[in-house]
Parts: structure tokens; C-alpha cells; sequence
């Protein structure tokens, strides 16, 4: 049985250029495919937030950058600012370009994600994807409705044919990748090369389109039967046969922070971001980078330095406020907005995940100011959610098993609250 679908026909997903209207005043969603931007693009930002928001950047767990509480923002110039920053390539497709990637990907998924961002801007019939719907090129932490996973081919097949996307590896020598494409989660055996990554994506994505025509639904999942029917769509088109095959890579189990070893043999400095919010003077530091890459971790990663470089950074992020080592009272823990920027939500959320969190390690806790959960994980977590009588904290293992409630603490003090939570990460 499918999940309920939303019948309504208005995607009121926010965007650049659609505002969404919470309660702290309108919402701007600039997409970043891949989690990806320049320190010039950063800094552009931040002063947008400076000039006409509440100074902050939030990070989301799709890797995109929110300003909140942009009342003196003309439109027509936020658009102008974030054009010209290169934030902004497609005003017609801007709210679909949702594409998730590994924080500390190869060159090639790299690639990957720059071909399939042009291509599906260039395909004017999927504007009309729901800025829902999410695409992912490698193993990621996130719920994606298509995407494109490495696992390595028996056999190799040679590379630069004229169909691969300019930069991707030379496998003439070895084994070469190929790519299970799963269809929200679900692998029903299709494997294509990595010349055939961008058009199977593509054709599924118009697949959906034309399902959802007679059943309304923003993800693949909502669908009835939606996986099976486009998996066997994209294979038909492809010419391709649906078949057992080598288990796709697993996503990286654990956020990525401080040193990391990239595949080209350069470093990353990766850092937590508390509750996913960057300050002006956390930006002014970050923006000196040439590249950064927002995580599904609501983290920040500095890519393609050299180890000098990588090392002498992790003390600067450190020294801003942006924890690096895995001890840190914020590893594992997300929240919701809150209030006040959320008419739904029936607390200030980050207040109070602030004042009760203690650095435990076990399960990660997602906080949340209502029963809707936004911006939860996908994969297992502690659950804290607000009450009209307080908070209850349960725990989410994921994979169709029942949550299992560990505490209602109700109007009890923040101690009692932290109590909870700790245990329930350990268990």
C-alpha cells in the first residue's frame, strides 16, 4: 500500500525565485547540486542574508542553502544577485535541480552531477517536476526518487566512446565503474555504464511525469507501483534487461569531519555546523575557501586541498565555532526551524535543543516542533518531538519497524528532557 498522496495540484516547495511564506516572513531555497559552491558564491549569499534576512544561512538535508526572514527583499533583485553569482542558471527549472551527491566524491561522480544539472535544465518538460522529487549520482544519506549508484562492472568496457560525458575516468585498463539505478530505494537489476547514467535518469524522471498525470503525487513513492512501472519503463527504453547484479556501494555511515582522504589523493576539512546555521562571521571565514560542499549532515566540507592546507583549516573552523572532531555535543543532532520562523511549530526547537543537548555517542537525534518532522533522516534516529503538553522522545530504527516511544517527559524541566534523549540514543 502506497503512502497517502497530497491531492493538492500547488507545489508549494520554496525556491529562489518562489518565496515560501512562513511565519518569520519569506523563505528563499537556493539549490546547490551537489552540495556545491564557491566561496565567492557563499559570500554573496551571506550579504543577502546580511542586507535583507535574518543574517543567518541555514543548511538543509538535501544539501541547499535557505535565508529566512527576507521581508526587505525586492524579488526581482534577490533574482538579479543570485544570477549574477551563478546561483541561478535556469530560472525556469531552479526548483528541480535537486540533485544529492557523497560530500567526498570522485571526479567523475563530480562530473556526473554538472551533465545531468544541464541536461535536465535543458529538457523544458521537467520544469514540471515537483521540487520534491530528488535525484542523487553516488551513495548518499538522503531518500532519492532516482539515482545513480557506483558498483564496480564484471567486465570492463572501454572508455571515451562519444557518448561519455566529457571527464569521466579511462577504464581501458581494469575494471570499469558501472551503476545500479535504484528507483526510490528499490534495485530492480538495472545496470548501465556510466555514458548511460544522465539518459536513464532522464528518461525516468519523464516517466513519472507522465504517471503522475493520473495520480498526483510529488515523489516516485506515492505513486501506486510507481518504482516497478518506471524501472520497467527506463529498462524497455534502454534496451536494457532487468537483472541481478552487484549490490550497488553503501553511503557513508558517519558525517564528514575533520580530515578526510579525498579518491584523487587530496585532502577535505569537514565541520559540523550546529543545527545547520552559519552566522556572517562563520561566512566571512568560509568564503576565503575556492570551494565548499554543503553535506547531507547540514555540515560544510572544504574540498581539494593539500594536506598542508586541510590541516591548517580545521583549527580556523574550530576557532569560528564549527566543531571538527567527533566528540562534539553536536555530532549527530538536526532540528527543525521552530519558532518562530514556523506557524506549526509548538516550540522554539533550537532553544531548547541547544539547552539540552550533551554529546552522546550513539543514535542521531532529529528535533522537531511537530508531528510533520521536517528535514527528519532517513535512516535511523532519536525523534523529539514537541507536544501541546511538552515533549515526547522516540526512537525510529527504520525499515518498517515500529517506533518505540522512549519517554514522554511532558512539562518537565530541561535536565529530565536531556536525560531522555541521552538514553535513548544509547540504546
Amino acid at each position: 500500500m502506497p503512502p497517502p498522496i497530497r491531492q493538492s495540484d500547488i507545489d508549494a516547495c520554496p525556491g529562489a525565485l518562489r518565496l515560501h511564506t512562513a511565519a518569520d516572513g519569506p523563505l528563499a531555497r537556493i539549490r546547490l547540486p551537489g552540495g556545491r559552491l564557491s566561496g565567492s558564491q557563499l559570500s554573496a549569499l551571506a550579504t543577502i542574508a546580511a542586507e535583507w534576512g535574518d543574517t543567518h544561512l541555514e543548511l538543509t538535508s538535501r544539501a541547499n542553502i535557505q535565508i529566512r526572514a527576507l521581508d526587505r527583499a525586492d524579488p526581482a533583485a534577490l533574482a538579479s544577485r543570485l544570477a549574477e553569482s551563478g546561483l541561478l542558471p535556469s530560472p525556469t527549472h531552479e526548483v528541480v535541480r535537486n540533485i544529492a551527491a557523497p560530500p567526498v566524491a570522485e571526479p567523475y561522480l563530480r562530473t556526473l552531477v554538472r551533465v545531468l544539472d544541464r541536461a535536465l535544465c535543458a529538457d523544458p518538460a521537467l520544469a514540471a517536476l515537483p521540487g520534491r522529487f530528488l535525484f542523487a549520482i553516488g551513495a548518499v544519506p538522503v531518500a532519492a526518487d532516482l539515482a545513480a549508484i557506483p558498483v564496480r562492472a564484471a567486465e570492463p568496457h572501454s572508455a571515451g566512446t562519444p557518448a561519455d560525458p566529457p571527464g569521466l575516468p579511462d577504464t581501458r585498463v581494469g575494471p570499469s565503474p558501472s551503476f545500479a539505478i535504484l528507483f526510490a530505494g528499490a534495485d530492480p537489476g538495472l545496470r548501465v555504464t556510466a555514458a548511460q547514467v544522465v539518459p536513464a535518469l532522464l528518461i525516468a524522471a519523464r516517466a513519472f511525469l507522465d504517471l503522475r498525470a493520473d495520480a498526483p503525487a510529488w515523489r516516485l513513492s506515492e505513486l501506486p507501483d510507481g518504482p516497478a512501472r518506471v524501472a520497467a519503463h527506463t529498462a524497455e527504453r534502454l534496451g536494457t534487461p532487468l537483472a541481478a547484479g552487484p549490490p550497488p556501494e553503501p553511503a557513508a555511515p558517519e558525517p564528514s569531519i575533520g580530515l578526510l582522504a579525498q579518491p584523487d589523493g587530496r585532502q577535505a576539512a569537514g565541520a559540523m555546523v550546529p543545527l545547520g546555521r552559519l552566522t556572517t562571521a562563520q561566512t566571512t571565514v568560509l568564503a576565503r575557501a575556492g570551494e565548499l560542499v554543503v553535506t547531507p549532515w547540514r555540515g560544510i566540507l572544504l574540498p581539494d586541498l593539500s594536506p598542508k592546507e586541510a590541516a591548517g583549516w580545521l583549527p580556523a573552523l574550530a576557532e569560528i565555532g564549527l566543531p571538527v572532531e567527533p566528540g562534539s555535543r553536536w555530532s549527530g543532532v538536526t532540528a527543525c526551524a521552530g519558532r518562530p520562523g514556523c506557524a506549526r511549530s509548538l516550540a522554539d526547537v533550537r532553544a531548547t535543543a541547544t539547552a539540552a543537548t550533551r554529546f552522546v555517542d550513539g543514535r542521531p537525534v532529529h528535533w522537531t516542533g511537530c508531528a510533520r518532522g521536517c528535514g527528519s533522516p532517513a535512516t535511523p534516529h532519536v525523534r523529539v518531538e514537541a507536544t501541546p503538553t511538552g515533549w515526547s522522545v522516540t526512537v525510529l530504527d527504520g525499515g518498517g519497524a515500529p517506533a518505540t516511544p522512549a519517554g514522554d517527559p511532558g512539562g518537565s524541566g530541561t535536565d529530565r528532557l536531556a536525560d531522555l534523549v541521552a538514553a535513548a540514543r544509547r540504546r
